[in-house]
C-alpha cells in the first residue's frame, strides 16, 4: 500500500476538521480519487484518533459525498457509534458544500422548422460540479413546447452531439450560450403575453433563465436589392425548408378548386388553367399574409439567414434577408412576391395531397404540437 495517497487523505481530513466539518467539492474529489482499501483505513484512523471530533467530517461526508466515499463515511460513523459516540439526537452537523455558480458554458440551436419550432441544447456547470443538459424545443408562437435533460459527462456529450448532427434533418449551430439562453427568454415572455405556461418539465430549469436578456432583434434590410427578392422562391428549395408552407387546412377549398378543374371533363387551355391558378395562389396570399403573419415570417428569414451564414450559403442568406426586408415593408404589395408565393402555392399543393388521402392532414399542419399531441 502506497504511503502517498494515505497523506493526501489524512491532509484533506485535517483541512475539513480545520474548518469545523465544511465539506468542499475538492475535499470529496481528493477522498473519491484514492484507491478503496486506503480510504477506508484512514477514515478508521482518523476516527479513532480524534472520537467524536471526527464526527463532523463524518458526517458531512455521509451527507455531501457519493459512492465509495459516503459508504466508508458510514461505516466510521458506524464504528465511532458502536464505542458510543455519535451525533446528539437532531443535532447532526449540517453539510457545509461548495456551490458553484450555475452558468450556461455552450449552447446549440437547430434552424426553423415551418412550424416555427427550434431545437436547443444548453450545457450548464452543475452547482456542486459536473454538467447539466437542457434540452428544449421552443416555438415563435407557443413558446416552449418541450423541456428535458439531464447530468451528463462530456464523453457522452460528445456521443450525443455527433449522433444529433448526423441524424437530424436541420442543421445545428453552435451559439453564444448568450443567445441561447435569450431565446428562451423570448419563449417565456411569449407564455406571458399569451396567458399560457410552460410544461411541468421545464420547472427544474426555470431558475437558470431567470435575468436572461432577450437577443438583439435581428433587422431586415431597408431597401432590399431587388433581384435577390426576386429569387425568394429559391428558398423553399432548401432541404431544410421543405416544411416551409401556410397551413394546409386554411387553403382547402382553393385546393378543391384546383383539383375540380383538373378533373373536369371541359376542355381548358393550360393557359387558362395556369391563369386561374395565378389567382388563386394571390387569393391565398393576400387572405393568410396578414400583418402579424409576415411578421412571424420575416422572422423567421432573418433567423434562417444566420443558418445560411454559417453554413457557407451566403447567397441563400442574401435572399433570405431580401425577402424578408419586402415582406415586412407595409407598402409592398405581398402577393407580388416570389417568397410568399411560394408559401401559398406549397401550401395549395400539400392540401391537395391531403384532399386525395395521399397525406395525412395531421402529418402535415403547421400548427405546433409538443411531442406526442
Amino acid at each position: 500500500m502506497s504511503d502517498a495517497p494515505t497523506e493526501v487523505c489524512r491532509r484533506a481530513l485535517d483541512e475539513a476538521r480545520a474548518a469545523g466539518g465544511a465539506i468542499t467539492r475538492d475535499i470529496v474529489a481528493t477522498l473519491g480519487a484514492a484507491p478503496a482499501d486506503v480510504l477506508e483505513l484512514t477514515l478508521r484512523e482518523f476516527a479513532d484518533a480524534h472520537g467524536a471530533e471526527a464526527l463532523p467530517v463524518l458526517a458531512g461526508l455521509g451527507d455531501a459525498a457519493h459512492g465509495g466515499v459516503r459508504r466508508a463515511a458510514k461505516r466510521a460513523l458506524y464504528r465511532l457509534a458502536q464505542r458510543g459516540i455519535a451525533p446528539a439526537r437532531g443535532g447532526a452537523p449540517r453539510r457545509i458544500v461548495e456551490r458553484r455558480e450555475e452558468r450556461a458554458v455552450r449552447a446549440w440551436v437547430s434552424a426553423i422548422d415551418g412550424t416555427g419550432s427550434r431545437a436547443s441544447w444548453i450545457l450548464f456547470d452543475g452547482a456542486f460540479g459536473g454538467l447539466e443538459l437542457c434540452s428544449l424545443i421552443v416555438n415563435d408562437t407557443a413558446g416552449i413546447l418541450e423541456a428535458a435533460g439531464g447530468g451528463i459527462t462530456r464523453k457522452r456529450l460528445d456521443a450525443e452531439l455527433s449522433t444529433l448532427r448526423a441524424t437530424q434533418k436541420l442543421p445545428w449551430l453552435e451559439a453564444e450560450p448568450a443567445r441561447a439562453l435569450g431565446l428562451v427568454a423570448e419563449a417565456l415572455a411569449l407564455h406571458r403575453a399569451l396567458g399560457t405556461s410552460p410544461p411541468p418539465t421545464f420547472a427544474r430549469w426555470q431558475r437558470r433563465f431567470e435575468g436572461a436578456a432577450l437577443p438583439p432583434v435581428l433587422v431586415p434590410p431597408a431597401e432590399p436589392d431587388a433581384d435577390m427578392v426576386a429569387r425568394g422562391a429559391e428558398l423553399l428549395d432548401a432541404p431544410e425548408m421543405a416544411g416551409w408552407f401556410l397551413e394546409p387546412a386554411d387553403v382547402q377549398a382553393e385546393a378543391l378548386e384546383i383539383l375540380q378543374a383538373e378533373e373536369s371533363k371541359l376542355v381548358v387551355t393550360d393557359q387558362i388553367r395556369g391563369e386561374r391558378e395565378d389567382a388563386l395562389v394571390t387569393t391565398v396570399v393576400e387572405r393568410e399574409l396578414g400583418e402579424d403573419a409576415r411578421r412571424r415570417w420575416t422572422h423567421r428569414l432573418l433567423e434562417m439567414a444566420v443558418v445560411f451564414d454559417a453554413t457557407g450559403r451566403e447567397q441563400l442568406a442574401a435572399v433570405a434577408r431580401a425577402a424578408a426586408g419586402a415582406l415586412i415593408d407595409a407598402e409592398a404589395r405581398i402577393a407580388a412576391q416570389p417568397f410568399a408565393r411560394a408559401l401559398a402555392a406549397r401550401a395549395l399543393e400539400v392540401a391537395g395531397e391531403v384532399a386525395t388521402g395521399r397525406l395525412s392532414a395531421a402529418d402535415v399542419t403547421r400548427k405546433p404540437l409538443p411531442s406526442g399531441a
